[in-house]
C-alpha cells in the first residue's frame, strides 16, 4: 500500500464529505479511493467513516486520526519544499483569494515579483469580491479587507488602504456642485454591491449616506472604468484610485471629504499545517505592503 497516497485519499473524503469529490479532486477512480480508505482502515484496525447512501461521516476515531494524518502531509509536503530548496530555492503551489481589484493590481505585481524570485514557484488565484470560504475552496491565504477578522481564522495585518470620493473632471464640470455629503444624494453615484452607504467625514463631523446610481456591481475595476468614463461618482479604494487622481483623470469631488477606507489583513486557517512556500509569501507581502496606501 502507498501509504502517502492513501492518507491523501483517507484526509480529502473527510474533506469533502464525499467519495465522488474526493476521486475527481485527486484525479482518482471513485474505486481507488474508496480502496485507499478501506487500506487505511485495516492498516490502523479502526473504522474511519459513517457511510449511509447519503451521507458520509466521521467517527471518533477517524475525527482522531484525521489530525494525525494531516500532520503527516504536512510534515511530507515540507520535507518535499525542503529537498528542492537549494539555495534557498522555494517550490509549490499557492492558491489565493482576493477581491477582484486587489487581485488584478497590488496582488498581481507581487506575485510578479515573487514568482521572478522563486521561479518554482506557482499561484491559484480566486478572486471575488465576497468572503471565500478558505476550507470549501481549498484557499491556503485570503486576502480580505475588514477592520476586525473572524476570531475563529488566524490573520496577519498587511497595510491599511484608504479610500477616495472621485469622479471625472467631465463629470463634475457638467454637474451640481458638492459642497456637503448631502448633495450627493443629487448625484449618479456608482456604487459597489453591498455598499450603497457611504460614510464621509467633512468638517470634524461624521455623516453616513445612502447614495444610488446607475451602476452597481461587485468589481472595483468597473466602478474604477466607469468613473474615469465620466459616468459618475465611486467611493474607490486608493490602491486603484491614486495612479488615475495622479494622472487627472479622477479628482477628488471635495477636498474637505474623506471616507475611512480599511485595513487588508492575510487570513489563513493555520500555522502548524502550513507550507513553507506559503509562509514565505505571507511574508513577502508583509514587507512589499508595509507602507499604508492613503
Amino acid at each position: 500500500m502507498d501509504k502517502i497516497t492513501a492518507i491523501q485519499s483517507f484526509v480529502e473524503v473527510a474533506r469533502s464529505g464525499s467519495f465522488t469529490k474526493a476521486a475527481a479532486h485527486l484525479e482518482l477512480s471513485r474505486l481507488q479511493v474508496t480502496r485507499h480508505v478501506q487500506d487505511i482502515e485495516q492498516w490502523l484496525s479502526l473504522r474511519l467513516f459513517h457511510r449511509t447512501t447519503r451521507k458520509v461521516s466521521l467517527t471518533n476515531q477517524g475525527e482522531e486520526a484525521l489530525a494525525y494524518c494531516k500532520q503527516i502531509l504536512s510534515t511530507v509536503l515540507d520535507l518535499q519544499s525542503r529537498a528542492h530548496n537549494h539555495n534557498n530555492e522555494l517550490v509549490g503551489t499557492i492558491r489565493v483569494a482576493a477581491p477582484i481589484g486587489l487581485g488584478q493590481n497590488l496582488l498581481f505585481d507581487a506575485i510578479e515579483e515573487f514568482v521572478a524570485i522563486h521561479p518554482n514557484t506557482h499561484f491559484q488565484l480566486v478572486l471575488s469580491d465576497r468572503l471565500s470560504q478558505l476550507v470549501d475552496e481549498r484557499v491556503d491565504i485570503a486576502l480580505r479587507y475588514t477592520h476586525e477578522p473572524d476570531e475563529q481564522l488566524i490573520a496577519r495585518k498587511l497595510m491599511y488602504i484608504n479610500t477616495a470620493i472621485c469622479a471625472s473632471p467631465t463629470y463634475l464640470a457638467n454637474n451640481s456642485p458638492i459642497t456637503k455629503p448631502q448633495d450627493l444624494l443629487q448625484h449618479n453615484c456608482l456604487v459597489h454591491s453591498g455598499s450603497s452607504t457611504w460614510h464621509i467625514i467633512s468638517d470634524n463631523e461624521d455623516e453616513k449616506v445612502t447614495v444610488k446610481g446607475s451602476i452597481n456591481a461587485n468589481d472595483m475595476s468597473v466602478l474604477l472604468k466607469a468613473a474615469i468614463k465620466g459616468m459618475g461618482i465611486a467611493n474607490l479604494p486608493c490602491d486603484l484610485a491614486n495612479r488615475y487622481l495622479e494622472q487627472g483623470k479622477l479628482v477628488k469631488v471635495n477636498p474637505s471629504f474623506s471616507s475611512p477606507g480599511q485595513h487588508l489583513w492575510a487570513v489563513y486557517l493555520s500555522r502548524h499545517y502550513q507550507q513553507n512556500v506559503v509562509r514565505a509569501f505571507i511574508d513577502f507581502l508583509a514587507l512589499r505592503w508595509q507602507q499604508d496606501i492613503l
